[in-house]
Formats: structure tokens, sequence, C-alpha cells
């Protein structure tokens, strides 16, 4: 980061006046803080004995025998709540713990960010309100159940798409009236600054476990680490432990939907265009008149038509690669993988999976490929039957 919320030409705050001491607020907060030890033992606890940290580098033996190179998954479907949003929860939670906020507002797609945030609410004892799109309440209504048990109100979206997007709009909305005793806990590495810096940080656990496993487990780096990318939050994660290891490939994959030459697709590092949402200057999904596409991906996590600041400077810099595959190729691979390996994959972490199948009979057999496997799928059933429904 070269420049205050700078990542290259990308990031900065572009937000209403009204929020800028708030964003001021939580970037001293944040800098303050993660130089505190007691703010540190705290976190670390609550990363150990609550969340589970650290998670296994696992390695998929009948997958890597399948597409005939070596896999390896890095397990933070592992974690309490069956993904890696509870790294950043805990730690924003936290942090506004210190800030003296009483109150928790977020917004979330697939609803695990929303569950996570839920889950520090109860932790904590904050009032939690959620945002979700009215399109992912309906087709993520088991995560949604969940919030509401933990204590949390989840407020449906039913604005543009009724996805995260909107979700989004509305809560930065609802910040705008209430910042002083409610802290916004965003989800993503996007977003204005400081958010894709605090993101960032809080996940990076993810990324300094997985190269000191891959060192001790296969004795050397990993040739490539690949992750999905929506906003962006489990990929820089990862990528993040890797950025300074040239020889490393950073391979992030987005959802192109239907397919990316049809509308229904999210793929925005690959067919975007630079602008600004959300207060952050970055690549985005827009029309001919500089609109915002709707966008459409099986995987809800990934409907988002913006993506993280750094991101879009590792694209730029040539230091990461961003692809895309389609639905039916997520899909496949939730059933390869579930069944040669027994583990459900989210269909977001399906995505980076669904790439790395593509590349059967592409790379050598001594390769070693590290995959973000950043949440469980347990929450995608309905959504697998519906486009898969098992024959009997």
């Amino acid at each position: 980061m070269e420049l205050k919320g700078r990542y290259g030409d990308f990031g900065g705050f572009y937000v209403p006046e009204v929020l800028m001491p708030a964003l001021e607020e939580i970037e001293q907060a944040f800098l303050k803080y993660t130089k505190d030890e007691k703010f540190l033992k705290e976190l670390d606890d609550l990363y150990k004995y609550y969340a589970g940290r650290p998670t296994t580098l696992y390695h998929a033996k009948r997958f890597s025998a399948y597409v005939g190179f070596d896999v390896y998954l890095k397990r933070e479907d592992l974690l309490h709540g069956g993904a890696h949003k509870i790294n950043n929860t805990l730690g924003q939670g936290l942090l506004a713990k210190y800030m003296g906020k009483k109150k928790l507002i977020a917004e979330t797609g697939a609803g695990q960010h929303g569950l996570a945030t839920a889950m520090i609410g109860a932790l904590l004892g904050m009032e939690t309100k959620i945002f979700m799109g009215s399109t992912d309440v309906v087709r993520q209504s088991v995560n949604v159940h969940k919030m509401r048990l933990l204590g949390s109100e989840v407020v449906p979206v039913s604005d543009g798409t009724g996805t995260l997007k909107d979700a989004i709009n509305e809560a930065l909305r609802y910040w705008t009236a209430t910042v002083d005793d409610t802290f916004y806990l965003f989800g993503t590495a996007a977003g204005p600054h400081p958010f894709p810096m605090i993101v960032r940080y809080f996940q990076s656990p993810i990324g300094v476990e997985a190269r000191e496993q891959c060192i001790n487990q296969i004795g050397r780096l990993p040739d490539i680490v690949t992750a999905c990318v929506g906003g962006g939050s489990n990929a820089i994660g990862i990528f993040s432990g890797f950025i300074n290891d040239k020889n490393v490939r950073l391979v992030g994959v987005e959802g192109g939907g239907k397919g990316i030459n049809t509308k229904e697709h999210c793929a925005t590092l690959c067919v975007g265009k630079v602008g600004v949402l959300h207060g952050s200057k970055s690549y985005l999904l827009q029309d001919s008149d500089g609109q915002i596409s709707e966008t459409e991906c099986i995987s809800a996590g990934l409907d988002y038509p913006g993506v993280g600041p750094e991101h879009s400077h590792l694209k730029d810099i040539g230091r990461a690669e961003y692809v895309n595959v389609n639905d039916e190729q997520v899909l496949d691979v939730f059933g390869i993988l579930t069944r040669m390996e027994g583990i459900l994959p989210a269909l977001e972490s399906s995505h980076s999976l669904a790439w790395v199948l593509t590349q059967k009979g592409k790379l050598p057999a001594s390769t070693a490929v590290v995959v973000n496997l950043s949440g469980r799928g347990d929450k995608d059933i309905g959504i697998v039957e519906e486009h898969r429904p098992l024959k009997m």
C-alpha cells in the first residue's frame, strides 16, 4: 500500500462526509489495538479456543490422483461456523468492544459472514443487525435461521437484485444514521479504507499458517496457491502469506455463472472496468453507460459486481492471475470432491477446485497446488439438489 488507503491506483474512501469521522475512528483504533498486547492475546485465544485455529493443510490424495498432481486443501471449513469469515468477525468484533461500541451491523451474501457476525454478537453480548438481499435470504435460508437463533435481526433488502451489492448499500445507509454507537463489521476486503486493510490483517493467519504448513509437510513452498474471489477476503488472506514468494503462482477464481459471454456472471477481474463502488476504486462490472451491472452466480458469496482494491492492484502488476469457471463446472467438482474425499466444499470454494480440475493433464505430476477451502457446503445442499437432484 503506497498511500493511505491505496493499492497502486486502487482503493481510497469515496464516502459521504458524515462517515469520514467514523472511518477515521476505526482506523485509529485498529492501528492502536493491533499493537496492544492485551488485545492481541485476547484475539489469539479466541482464534485458538473459540474458532479452532490453526486449521489443517490436508493432502487430498484421491482427488490428487484424479487430476494428476498434488492438491492440498487449507481447511478453513473446519472453523467454528464453517467458514473463514469468523477470522474477521472475531477481530473486528473485539475491536468494536475495545472501542466501546454497543451495536454491530453487517452485510452478508451467502450468509457465512452474517452467521459469523451473529455468533460474535452473541459471544460479546452486542445487539446485532444483519442486512441480506432478499434473493439470498431465500437461497441461504439455513444460515438465516441460524442468525435468528443467535439473536440477530436479519433485514431482507429487496432493492435491485436482492443480493450482496444491495445489502451493502442498505447497511451503509443505516450506518450513516447510527455511527455514534454502532460498528459496521464489514465482511470482505473491499469497501472504503480502512476496511480492505483491516480484513486483510484479520484473514492473514490463513496465509501465515499455510506457508509454514507447506514447508513442514511438503518440504517446500507450493507451485500454485488458488482461492475463489468475490469481494476477495479469503483469497487475500491466503495470498498474503505468499505474495513475496515470486515463484508461487497466485490464482484467483471468479464466478463465470452461466457463461462469461452472457450477462449472467460475476467475473469482475476478468472483464470489468475501473470505477467506484461502495467507497472504493476498483474493477467493477458496468454496462456501456457506466451503471453497475446485475450479476448472477450459483454461489451467493461470489454474487458481487466489484472486488477488493488489492486484488485489482495484484492483477494490474501481474502478481496474481484471475480466471473464471461456470456454474456447471462448479457443480461437477462439488460432487467429485464430496465423493472422493468425504468433504462437502462450499460452492464458493468449489470455484477454485473447478479451476484446479481444468488443469488436469496440463500440469506436471510434481506440481503442488494449495486450494483455500474457505467454507463447507452444508448451506448449499439445497442449491445443489435443485440443479443436480439425486437419483434414488
